[in-house]
């Protein structure tokens, strides 16, 4: 086995239960803010969310900088360069919607909604591209 265990090697069981607990932690921190036991600032809420998206973040940087090492060989089966831009495109359009959300949440920023929510309808379509990419491949005709 490897000398270290780096955040890029982490099991499905770890990620699943990382996943898990900052998930319950912000939901928790949620439902104390609605029923006003606390009176947190909003980004304090969303803290659980930035943590996790900043690991995502570091596990894809860590695997688009991979490619970059002599002898990487792009045929053994990762998938490519173009759906890992998509990843990072997509967190970072999340951490986009988390920021401006709380901002306008705390009356930082006198923003519409309908502004606020553009990062995540742009990350949702995204979605529905890739998905619609899947679902149907590309047909080459030999």
């Amino acid at each position: 086995m490897g000398e270290s265990n780096t955040v890029s090697e982490m099991s499905l069981a770890q990620r699943v239960l990382l996943t898990w607990v900052f998930t319950l932690v912000f939901l928790i921190m949620l439902v104390l803010k609605l029923d006003g036991k606390v009176q947190w600032n909003w980004f304090l809420i969303f803290l659980p969310v930035w943590v996790f998206d900043g690991i995502l973040i570091l596990m894809l940087a860590i695997k688009m900088a991979g490619r970059c090492k002599p002898g990487y060989d792009p045929r053994n089966g990762s998938p490519d360069l173009r759906l890992r831009a998509w990843y990072l495109t997509a967190m970072l359009l999340k951490l986009g919607f988390c920021l401006t959300l709380c901002a306008k949440l705390e009356k930082l920023a006198d923003v519409k909604l309908t502004f606020v929510c553009i990062p995540l309808w742009t990350m949702l379509l995204g979605a529905l591209v890739e998905l619609g990419l899947n679902i149907f491949p590309e047909r080459r005709e030999a």
